[in-house]
C-alpha cells in the first residue's frame, strides 16, 4: 500500500513472482520443444560459421528478403523497434529485480530514450498498418488467425504503455529540471485534461508496470503461439542449408523396419521449419502449384509437419510405435495427402522467397520417397520410372535411337567413346526423342559446327541424368541412372561437360561430384555467350525484333545463370522485353520435379505453363517468347494451343534464332 493514498503500489516482490512464473512457463514449453526437435535424425549444421553469420546479417538484421516487397519497410520498423525495446526491458527488468544495481534505468537516460519514443511511434504505426492490411486488405494466403491479432494487440499494447509512460513524465518534468522527450505534445493534452505532479508520477509508475507485465505476459504466451518464429526464425536462417541449391541429401538408409514416416525419419532441421514459419503465405503466393489451383501449399505443408509433431510427439517421446496412437503423417487418410506432393514441380521458389529461410522441398521429397517405397503413385508417373529403369529414358524407346537426331546433319557427330573431345554433350531425353526438342538440338550441333567447338556424345551409353527422377522420390533409380552414367563418362576424355537441359545441368553440376564426376559442366547458353563474345559465331545478321526470355528455374533460380542468354540475344540484334515475372522471381513452366510425366493435378484451373505464355503475349511489341531448355519447346507450343495463342506468340529456343542469325544455310536448315 501507498502510505500517502491508500492505493496499492506493487514492489520487487511482485516483479520477482511474475518474472519467475513466465520464465518458468518460457522454459517448459522450450524444453517440450527442443525434445520433439531431438526426434529428428542428426545433420550437421554449424559449418562455414562466417557464411552463417553474414546470412544471419544480411536476412534477420538487415531483412533484405522482407524489404524486397512492398510493406517490408513496416516489418523492418517493427523488427527493429522490437531489437530495441526488448534490449531495453532486460536491463530494466534486472533493475527492477535488483534495485541496488550501480547503473540507471534505460528510459531514465536522455539518448536511449530518444531511440525508445522514435521506435516506439514507428512500431506503433506500422502496427496499424499491418492491421489494416491484414484484416481490411489482406494479401492472398494471409493467415487470418486469432493468434494474429492477439500478437499485434500486444505489441501495440506494449507502444502505448511505453509512450504514455514517457509522456507522463514529460508532465512530472514540467515543473522542474529533466528530460521531456518527444512525448511532450502528449503531456501537454494530459496535462489539459487535468494531470498535474504527483498524479502524473503515479500514472508514470502504473504505465512503467504494465508494461513489465505485458512483456512477462508475452514471453510466456510465445512459445505457445505461431509467433514463436519471433525466436526460432534467427536460428532457422543461422542453420540454413549451405550446400548448393541443386543438391539433394541423399535418403535415409531405410525406416528401421516400419512402414509409416513419422518425424524420426526427419532431421531435426527439418523439424525446425514449422517452429520458424510465420505463416506469412510469401511462399504459396510465389508457388506455381498453388497459383494454379493444384492442391499444394507449401506453407501448409510446413504446417502440417508441426501438427503432426503436435500429434504424434507424446507417443514418439515415449517409444511408442504407431498402433492408432496418432494420425499418420502421410496417406489418403493422413494429414497430408499425395495429391499436395505431387502436385509440387520443385521450382525452389517457395524457399527462395521464405524470409525465415524454411526449407520446404527437402519435406516435400522426403514424403514423396515414402509413396515411392509404398507404390502410392499414378499409373503414368509408375510407366516414366519404369521405362526409365529399363530404358534410360522416359521415352521408352531403344537406347539406339538416343542419337537418331544426328542424321542428316551433313558432318558427323564424334562417339566421344571412340575419340576425344573438348566437350562431352549430354544431350539428354527431350533434346533426343521429343519431336520438337531434337529440332533445336540439331539447330544447336548445326552452330557448334559452324563455330568449330570440338564436341562429342555418348550414343547409346548416355542414360537420363536423373535429376527428375530424385525429385520424384526413386532415389534407388536415381543412384542407379548417376553410377550407369558416371561410369560410361570415366572411359571418355574430355575437357568439360555440355548440356542444353537446364535439369541436367543441375544434377551434373551439383550432384553428380558424389559419384566421382568432378569434370566443369556448361549450359549451351554460357557456351554460346563465350563463342559470341570471342568471335566465333562469325557475322552475324541482326534479326530486328521484340522478344521475350524464360528463365527456367533449374538454370536461373538453382544455379544463378540469368545474363548469357540474354547477352546472346542482344548480340543477336533482339530486343528483349523482360515479363514481369523474370530472373530470380521468374515463374515456373510446371514441367519440373517429374511433372511433366503426371497427370494435371486435381483442381487446377490453369497449365502453369499456360499462365506463362498468356504473361509473354501481353507484352507490346513482343511476337517470340524464347526458352532454354528442351522440355519448355513442348510445354509452351502445347500451352499456346490450350490458351488460342498460336497466331499471337511462337516459341523459339536460343539455339533456333543463333542458327537463324550467324548464317542462311544454318537458318535454312533450322527452320
Amino acid at each position: 500500500m501507498d502510505p500517502a493514498d491508500g492505493t496499492f503500489v506493487p514492489g520487487p516482490l511482485v516483479l520477482w513472482v511474475a518474472t519467475l512464473l513466465a520464465v518458468g512457463l518460457f522454459a517448459r514449453r522450450a524444453a517440450y520443444l527442443l525434445r520433439l526437435l531431438r526426434l529428428g535424425r542428426p545433420e550437421h549444421r554449424l559449418d562455414h560459421l562466417v557464411r552463417r553469420f553474414a546470412a544471419v546479417a544480411a536476412d534477420v538484421f538487415a531483412q533484405r528478403r522482407l524489404l524486397q516487397e512492398p510493406f517490408g519497410a513496416v516489418h523492418f520498423a517493427i523488427f527493429w523497434g522490437f531489437v530495441f525495446f526488448v534490449a531495453s526491458f532486460w536491463l530494466t527488468l534486472l533493475k527492477g529485480l535488483l534495485p541496488f544495481l550501480p547503473y540507471p534505468m534505460p528510459d531514465e537516460v536522455g539518448p536511449v530514450a530518444l531511440i525508445l519514443q522514435v521506435f516506439g511511434m514507428l512500431v506503433l504505426g506500422a502496427i496499424i498498418i499491418s492491421a489494416v492490411r491484414r484484416y481490411l486488405r489482406p494479401p492472398p494466403r494471409l493467415e487470418q488467425s486469432r493468434d494474429a491479432g492477439i500478437i499485434l494487440a500486444l505489441i501495440g499494447s506494449l507502444m502505448v504503455t511505453a509512450l504514455l509512460g514517457f509522456a507522463a513524465r514529460s508532465v512530472a518534468a514540467s515543473d522542474g529540471a529533466g528530460w521531456s522527450g518527444l512525448m511532450t505534445p502528449l503531456g501537454v493534452g494530459l496535462r489539459a485534461a487535468g494531470l498535474h505532479g504527483e498524479s502524473a508520477g503515479r500514472m508514470q509508475e502504473g504505465m512503467w508496470w504494465a508494461h513489465i507485465l505485458l512483456v512477462l505476459g508475452f514471453l510466456a504466451y510465445l512459445p505457445y503461439s505461431k509467433h514463436l518464429h519471433l525466436l526460432v526464425s534467427p536460428f532457422s536462417v543461422f542453420l540454413t542449408d549451405l550446400e548448393p541449391r541443386g543438391r539433394l541429401r541423399p535418403a535415409p538408409a531405410s525406416l528401421n523396419g516400419r512402414t509409416e514416416l513419422d518425424a524420426r525419419d526427419f532431421t531435426w532441421r527439418d523439424l525446425l521449419n514449422p517452429f520458424a514459419c510465420a505463416e506469412c503465405g510469401r511462399c504459396d503466393r510465389v508457388c506455381p502449384a498453388q497459383l494454379s489451383g493444384a492442391p499444394l501449399s507449401p506453407k501448409m505443408i510446413v504446417h502440417h509437419i508441426k501438427e503432426h509433431l503436435y500429434d504424434a510427439g507424446p507417443a514418439l517421446l515415449a517409444g511408442l510405435s504407431q498402433d492408432g496412437r496418432f494420425r499418420r503423417l502421410v496417406g489418403t487418410d493422413g494429414i497430408v495427402s499425395p495429391e499436395e506432393l505431387w502436385a509440387c514441380t520443385t521450382c525452389f521458389a517457395c524457399t527462395q522467397r521464405c524470409p525465415v529461410a524454411n526449407e520446404h522441398l527437402a519435406l516435400i521429397v522426403g514424403m514423396r520417397r515414402h509413396l515411392v517405397t509404398q507404390g502410392a503413385l499414378s499409373s503414368r508417373l509408375q510407366d516414366a520410372l519404369q521405362a526409365l529403369g529399363r530404358y534410360g529414358n522416359s521415352f521408352g524407346q531403344s537406347p539406339k535411337m538416343r542419337a537418331r537426331w544426328t542424321q542428316g546433319l551433313g558432318f558427323p557427330v564424334k562417339d566421344i567413346r571412340r575419340e576425344s573431345a573438348e566437350y562431352l554433350w549430354f544431350v539428354g531425353d527431350y533434346a533426343s526423342y521429343d519431336q520438337v526438342g531434337r529440332e533445336a538440338t540439331r539447330a544447336l550441333a548445326r552452330v557448334l559446327h559452324q563455330a568449330g567447338v570440338d564436341v562429342g556424345i555418348l550414343y547409346d551409353g548416355e542414360s537420363t541424368s536423373g535429376n527428375d527422377v530424385r525429385r520424384v522420390g526413386e532415389e534407388g533409380l536415381f543412384e542407379t541412372l548417376a553410377e550407369k552414367n558416371v561410369a560410361a563418362m570415366q572411359k571418355c576424355e574430355f575437357r568439360a561437360v555440355l548440356t542444353a537441359d537446364p535439369h541436367t545441368y543441375n544434377t551434373l553440376r551439383n550432384e553428380y561430384p558424389q559419384y566421382g564426376a568432378l569434370w566443369p559442366v556448361v549450359h549451351y547458353a554460357e557456351l554460346l555467350d563465350g563463342l559470341q563474345r570471342a568471335g566465333r559465331l562469325g557475322s552475324i545478321r541482326p534479326l530486328h525484333r521484340r522478344v521475350t526470355y524464360h528463365d527456367p528455374c533449374y538454370l536461373g533460380r538453382y544455379n544463378g545463370i540469368y545474363e548469357p542468354p540474354r547477352r546472346v540475344l542482344g548480340a543477336l540484334g533482339l530486343t528483349v522485353v523482360e515479363m514481369p515475372r523474370s530472373r530470380q522471381s521468374a515463374y515456373c513452366c510446371g514441367a519440373g520435379g517429374g511433372r511433366i510425366w503426371m497427370e494435371d493435378a486435381p483442381g487446377l484451373r490453369e497449365r502453369p505453363a499456360e499462365s506463362r505464355v498468356r504473361e509473354a503475349a501481353v507484352l507490346p511489341g513482343v511476337e517470340t517468347l524464347v526458352v532454354a531448355c528442351p522440355k519448355e519447346l513442348p510445354m509452351f507450343r502445347d500451352a499456346l494451343k490450350t490458351t488460342g495463342l498460336e497466331g499471337r506468340l511462337v516459341i523459339h529456343d536460343l539455339a533456333e534464332l543463333v542458327a537463324e542469325a550467324i548464317a542462311p544455310e544454318v537458318a535454312t536448315h533450322a527452320a
